[in-house]
């Protein structure tokens, strides 16, 4: 372990599609040569990626943090007012702390398709009441609710919104801060860090890892054009704005916040607290009931 520990609790595999370029084994190795004991896997919307991470973790010695990069409705997830994709659903980092909130995670990510798609697989506040139990959640990038009230200098919905997160998730819930180089994310982590400081809320610092390593930005920005139908010449279309978005090592996370080294610190704190523990070895059947009057042999046959 370095001397200053740090642990990736934001980061995307290849199953973010198409906008995450990390493929797993690789990962894996690379946050292990970095000296790190554990890591966290947070893809966009769904699970796809977790049991592939979880063994692959496992089998190099490294502590897996399953995760997802949740969409959050603005109102109800059967809702379907929103014009375009960017208004369907805010972004939250969301980690299972054991097996119990795996199970969560799973729930949610299911219920996100069949009940919330809507351009995005969505969840609301409602479900994430429901399905706290076990989960650790991190207010989020620059895409979320929590951010977006810091950004259009609404304080006091901010305010309301992180002491929300804090009486559904208790000492599971941190203050997300990032810096990829952003000054959009400059001004998320000014705002964060002074309501946490208010609320008496910990901080933990993030990478938003898309990609291996800085080298690998351009391969990056090819994969969103292939996801958005664009060109790379084209001058309006999505791209990151910086070539920073990869999984760094301790020495730079520190390095990115001067002050709040507590809150770099704190991502190995988070993940020593994680202890998953998933059986492979026992089948688990759904139990099914066949209508009144019929067998299940016969009914499967009909």
């Amino acid at each position: 372990m370095p001397q200053r520990p740090f642990v990736h609790l934001h980061c995307h595999t290849h199953y973010s599609l198409l906008d995450g370029a990390s493929r797993i084994p690789e990962l894996v190795d690379l946050v292990k040569a970095q000296g790190m004991n554990a890591c966290a896997m947070t893809d966009h919307g769904n699970l796809f990626g977790a049991i592939e991470f979880y063994s692959t973790c496992k089998e190099k010695g490294i502590n897996p943090v399953v995760g997802y990069e949740a969409y959050v409705a603005p109102g109800k997830r059967t809702e379907r007012e929103a014009k375009k994709r960017g208004e369907a659903g805010f972004h939250l980092t969301l980690l299972a702390k054991n097996t119990a909130g795996f199970k969560n995670l799973v729930k949610m990510a299911s219920i996100a398709y069949l009940d919330g798609y809507y351009y995005i697989p969505r969840i609301d506040k409602e479900l994430l009441q429901a399905h706290s139990d076990g989960l650790i959640c991190l207010s989020g990038c620059a895409s979320s609710e929590f951010s977006e009230f810091i950004l259009k200098e609404e304080m006091d919905e901010a305010k309301e919104l992180a002491g929300w997160f804090a009486k559904i998730f208790g000492k599971n819930f941190y203050v997300e801060i990032q810096n990829n180089g952003l000054d959009i994310q400059k001004r998320c982590a000014e705002g964060a860090i002074d309501i946490a400081n208010q609320l008496g809320l910990p901080l933990v610092a993030t990478s938003d890892a898309h990609y291996l390593r800085q080298g690998d930005h351009f391969a990056h920005d090819v994969l969103l054009c292939i996801n958005t139908k664009r060109l790379i010449k084209d001058e309006n279309r999505m791209r990151y704005g910086s070539d920073q978005f990869y999984v760094r090592p301790p020495e730079e996370m520190y390095g990115l916040f001067p002050g709040h080294e507590d809150a770099v610190k704190r991502s190995q704190e988070i993940a020593d607290g994680v202890d998953i523990q998933l059986d492979f070895k026992k089948r688990h059947f759904p139990v099914f009931t066949p209508p009144k009057g019929k067998k299940a042999d016969d009914y499967l046959r009909e």
